[in-house]
């Protein structure tokens, strides 16, 4: 049997996050990241706070995520 999604290699599977510039402003701390983060909604485009995971800001991402279809690029 051939499995189409073999399993990760590694032990643990992470998000590229970026800094932001600015304090938060629940805790004040200056350690805004954005990522991206699924959800019961879908996906979301979040800027949090690294300190105390406060959401600064949070917009409707992409409907597939990371997933880049062809058509996209029509």
């Amino acid at each position: 049997m051939t499995i189409a999604h073999p399993r990760p290699a590694e032990a643990r599977l992470s998000v590229q996050r970026q800094s932001v510039q600015g304090r938060c402003s629940e805790c004040g701390a200056a350690a805004l990241q954005a990522y991206p983060v699924l959800s019961e909604g879908g996906w979301f485009d979040v800027v949090k706070c690294g300190g105390c995971l406060w959401s600064v800001e949070r917009k409707a991402g992409p409907k597939l995520g990371p997933i880049q279809l062809l058509s996209d690029f029509i």
